[in-house]
């Protein structure tokens, strides 16, 4: 794993260092946060969950791959709630650094938790850095054919198109958030897609939110994926960081919630609320909840304060199937 992600694992002296350093910088950042907008829930002794006990939780029982595409990696998962329908959707989208490394299964956790919560599940794979065809433009292009792909298992499957959100953890957020401002992008893009599906909301996970600040980093860590997604830096490529980046094509015209884990050493908090105060500045209705006691994996978690924030987000999302 990149070395971030390997700090994140059983838990070390440079990990717990890590820890302190950052705290200095919470007890700044927290206290100017906006009490309606951004929430701080907190769990009485807990600690942030590693990749490596993440990773040991037990996994749903696997149901059949969809594809959307005729590459390797261009299927996806549905997974459907008992009854009638129409039923509201949701579109989750993993992490991983935009690695081949990372697949799709962490998320099936949420995906399997949500599905018996209510919600269709559609939760897709695509082509990575490291796969054949990965990086720029089709890492991003995969995700954006998947979501329109649900057009097509909507009559079957009874999906409700009205009601669709999308999730995104850590790298994966980025993704999540970078598919509602498709109908931002000019017709000359490289990214551009005809119609793209609307969405009701997007939520956050962690989310990477500004490809050109995040890229700044060491060499062997996430934020040094970024150059490789989109093959080169701010001043060699900066139309690809202007059409891929959320906070560069802000406002994104839809309902954003980002969920934050206060410990997390991958995806700053500072991060996610210089987004939100950049995406209400634009116009758009976005808010933070700070967890101050998860960190980075706790998100991808069906357990605990981030999975309580996680269904409150979704029920303002998607008020009329709050239940």
């Amino acid at each position: 794993m990149l070395r971030l992600f390997r700090l994140a694992a059983p838990h070390t002296a440079l990990s717990m260092a890590l820890v302190l350093l950052i705290t200095p910088l919470l007890t700044v950042y927290m206290p100017n946060a906006d009490a309606e907008d951004s929430p701080t829930a907190t769990t009485v002794g807990h600690s942030p969950l590693t990749w490596s006990e993440l990773q040991a939780r037990p996994l749903p029982p696997s149901v059949p791959r969809i594809p959307y595409g005729r590459a390797a990696q261009q299927f996806g998962e549905l997974r459907v709630p008992s009854g009638r329908g129409p039923f509201p959707v949701v579109i989750l989208v993993h992490g991983g650094c935009w690695l081949a490394e990372f697949d799709y299964v962490y998320m099936t956790r949420l995906s399997a938790a949500l599905t018996a919560a209510g919600y269709a599940t559609w939760t897709p794979e695509f082509r990575r850095i490291g796969d054949a065809g990965g990086g720029w433009p089709n890492t991003l292009l995969d995700v954006g054919a998947a979501a329109d792909a649900l057009r097509t298992l909507a009559p079957k499957h009874h999906l409700d198109l009205h009601r669709v959100v999308a999730i995104g953890h850590s790298s994966g957020g980025h993704l999540a958030l970078w598919l509602a401002a498709r109908h931002r992008l000019a017709a000359d893009s490289a990214l551009y897609a005809t119609a793209p599906l609307p969405l009701a909301g997007v939520v956050g996970l962690a989310a990477i939110t500004d490809l050109a600040t995040y890229r700044v980093g060491p060499a062997d860590s996430c934020n040094a994926s970024v150059d490789q997604l989109l093959g080169g830096t701010p001043q060699t490529v900066p139309q690809r960081y202007a059409q891929a980046s959320p906070r560069a094509l802000l406002p994104l015209g839809v309902a954003q919630v980002l969920i934050q884990g206060g410990l997390d050493p991958i995806v700053k908090p500072e991060s996610a609320r210089d987004y939100v105060d950049a995406a209400q500045a634009a116009g758009d209705a976005a808010t933070l909840a700070l967890i101050g006691e998860d960190g980075h994996f706790d998100l991808a978690n069906p357990e605990g304060a981030a999975w309580t924030q996680l269904q409150d987000a979704l029920h303002r999302l998607l008020p009329e199937y709050a239940h």
